[in-house]
């Protein structure tokens, strides 16, 4: 199921951790030391950890993954933060496609539904609350990465097949009208047999003539 139970008890630090790691270089694991040389001392502070597996940011051994990475353009930062989101959370997007705009006690409402009595309330609440934080630092505006890839390619295949289009109709002669057979041309290819008697090759010819008409 992709929707994540991780949740901060400290939604209002969730900017802070991300402009932190903007300004760190990235370490080799995401580990409670490195949060603590961030400045993030509270053990409150590790469920963030989780939470950054939960987006992609890190793998299962808190080792930084590509996304991490993307995540340090800065001039990207937010957008990369709202591809983790719609990718942890697409339970959620699958039910309410702008589900980053919901306020807190919507997204509990839609969670309470969707987890199917699985979680308690209080989890609900901080999880809830988690989701909106982050999309309050995220930015959902513009395509996202997968759909700015499938429309590059579908742009190419457009423009690959027009100009199949345009290569296979330009050699076929226009008309005001319909096409007319004259303006069409055959070529053939006829293998002679390997005969040293002119007669047959004579019988040959004639029959073409015959059939195909001299001109």
């Amino acid at each position: 199921m992709a929707l994540p139970d991780s949740y901060t008890v400290k939604p209002n630090s969730i900017r802070a951790y991300f402009e932190a790691m903007l300004d760190a270089k990235p370490p080799e694991r995401f580990t409670y030391r490195f949060l603590e040389n961030l400045e993030f001392k509270s053990t409150n502070d590790r469920l963030f950890i989780k939470i950054l597996k939960d987006l992609g940011f890190l793998d299962a051994d808190g080792v930084p993954t590509d996304r991490y990475f993307e995540f340090l353009d800065r001039s990207r930062s937010e957008k990369v933060v709202a591809e983790g989101i719609r990718d942890a959370y697409a339970d959620l997007f699958a039910v309410n496609t702008t589900a980053n705009e919901l306020s807190v006690t919507d997204v509990k409402n839609k969670l309470r539904t969707l987890y199917k009595g699985a979680k308690t309330d209080n989890v609900i609440d901080r999880v809830s609350s988690t989701f909106v934080a982050l999309c309050e630092y995220a930015d959902f505006t513009g395509p996202t990465r997968s759909d700015q890839d499938h429309g590059g390619v579908a742009d190419e295949q457009d423009a690959s097949d027009e100009g199949e289009r345009t290569e296979d109709t330009a050699s076929v002669p226009r008309a005001s009208g319909s096409l007319t057979l004259g303006a069409l041309q055959y070529h053939f290819n006829i293998v002679l047999p390997d005969s040293r008697d002119q007669a047959v090759y004579d019988a040959i010819f004639k029959s073409l003539r015959d059939h195909l008409g001299a001109h």
